[in-house]
């Protein structure tokens, strides 16, 4: 694996790049399978065809779908995780108290697409 910042190999399990210190997937300088350089705006390594680090789903659709419609499941459905997303919708939520997990994981950003990939920040 790559930093996603710097372009240095850094250990899969890592979360932190040891060479320039940015939180493992954050960045938009290099793809984190091969180590090229890639352009911030494109959603796939063009050496390697992997869709990059941070290109998630967005991480404000997420939030709100999540903080309206949490105890339907709809942010989980939003965010390609179907089963625990029907889950959601036959119990409310988990009586709402999985909505609010889901919520507080969110708002902290620790939620993460059904890829694994972290949700994306707008730029502006």
């Amino acid at each position: 694996m790559y930093c996603r910042n710097c372009g240095l190999e850094i250990d899969e399990k890592a979360s932190v790049c040891i060479h320039c210190g940015v939180s493992a997937g954050k960045g938009d300088k290099y793809c984190q399978n091969c180590g090229t350089t890639s352009n911030p705006n494109e959603q796939a390594c063009l050496s390697c065809g992997v869709q990059l680090a941070g290109t998630g789903k967005d991480w404000l659709t997420t939030l709100l779908l999540s903080a309206f419609l949490g105890y339907l499941g709809i942010h989980r459905f939003y965010t390609g995780h179907t089963a625990i997303g029907v889950i959601q919708l036959l119990t409310g939520g988990g009586c709402g108290i999985w909505a609010l997990v889901d919520l507080i994981m969110i708002v902290t950003k620790n939620y993460t697409d059904a890829e694994g990939n972290p949700l994306s920040d707008v730029k502006i």
